[in-house]
């Protein structure tokens, strides 16, 4: 395991590091070009296609795999194969179709996204896409396999109508996530670094109950954050886009649904790991629509009111804020791996954790005027 999950890190962030080199060498050409300002913080032309080597970085990797499972299964080529890691080929295999459909519905928020960067489109065609690609995913999911992108489907015993209570949450779980890091995406190196340290929490998790297909496509997803981050950390490079952002936000929530935080039995507030987790993002996303529905504004149209521009407001440079939203993400985060195996006590303890550090936040961004 130690050799296949650094094999596919190490795939992964070699072909991040070339793609973004690559994607900002020929940004110009592409017409993926960032200008200046009211609401951008960047005070000269920057690529924003960064989000193609995201994509492609966890997307290739992934289909070169199912290829080579569907050849090395079979004889002769079997026995190429370290029995170690023949091992896992099955498991592999019986995922492909979910996999295959999770490829090409993020190639599809992928290219609604680059669209999006390339010709603006409006907050309501945007979030007509987001919502039919969610929709495909879940639909299809269930097509190839009982719940494969619902979550919560011990609803469908528990109460009537659960089946369509479970895909209507699982679309809204898909569709909230990916612009809660759309919305991250607002300063050098945050969105993509934030949406590392939730990654890495949730392969914690993956890890410990033994979900191995999801594992690795996690590392796949830490890989492609980590070569890009490389050009994106501030000051930044290259930026990522929509195509980009709306990748990382989407991926991911496609991947929590996957993971098993409960199964039935036990510890049934486990499956509240992935709001802590991602706690800091929800945050973020529902403060600055809620700032922007009560001023009359779209929800979706920018601004300068995120949490990270009221940091730099208050006198933090732009990399002091990453790294404080680095920090409070990860302090937010750090305990929720734990809740699969907390007694009571202690899932309300983290509750309080992740509840008192959302406050100290809210106090910050209130302090002072910071209003624009």
């Amino acid at each position: 395991m130690l050799f296949l999950g650094a094999a596919l890190f190490l795939s992964s962030l070699a072909l991040s590091l070339v793609g973004t080199g690559l994607a900002r060498r020929f940004a110009g050409k592409l017409g993926m070009i960032d200008q200046p300002g009211t609401r951008k913080v960047h005070e000269s032309p920057k690529p924003r296609n960064g989000g193609m080597a995201i994509f492609w970085s966890i997307a290739l990797p992934l289909l070169a795999g199912l290829a080579a499972a569907g050849l090395f299964v079979r004889p002769p080529w079997a026995g190429y194969l370290p029995v170690s890691v023949r091992a896992y080929v099955p498991g592999l295999l019986a995922h492909r179709g979910l996999a295959l459909l999770l490829i090409f519905c993020t190639l599809a928020i992928h290219l609604v996204g680059l669209w999006d960067d390339r010709h603006a489109l409006s907050a309501p065609v945007k979030l007509f896409w987001q919502l039919a690609i969610a929709i495909a995913l879940v639909a299809g999911g269930e097509w190839l396999q009982k719940g494969g992108f619902r979550i919560l489907t011990f609803l469908d015993q528990a109460v009537p109508g659960g089946i369509f209570i479970s895909g209507a949450l699982s679309v809204l779980w898909l569709v909230v996530l990916t612009n809660a890091f759309n919305f991250m995406d607002n300063m050098d190196g945050l969105s993509a670094g934030v949406a590392g340290i939730c990654a890495l929490m949730f392969f914690i998790a993956a890890m410990h109950s033994g979900q191995w297909f999801i594992c690795g496509l996690l590392l796949l997803y830490l890989g492609a954050v980590a070569g890009f981050l490389v050009y994106n950390f501030p000051p930044a490079g290259i930026f990522m886009g929509d195509g980009g952002s709306m990748v990382l936000g989407f991926f991911l929530a496609a991947l929590t649904i996957r993971t098993t935080f409960y199964s039935g039995q036990g510890r049934w507030y486990s499956i509240f790991m992935p709001l802590v987790v991602t706690a800091v993002p929800l945050y973020d996303l529902v403060v600055v629509s809620f700032v922007r529905w009560r001023r009359g504004r779209s929800p979706m149209v920018g601004d300068t009111n995120h949490f990270s521009h009221r940091l730099t407001r208050h006198g933090f440079s732009r990399r002091g804020a990453v790294l404080v939203i680095y920090a409070v993400t990860l302090a937010c985060g750090l305990s929720a791996p734990l809740l699969a195996r907390a007694g009571g006590v202690s899932a309300v303890l983290i509750a309080i954790q992740c509840l008192a550090i959302l406050t100290i936040v809210g106090v910050l961004e209130r302090v002072g005027e910071h209003t624009r």
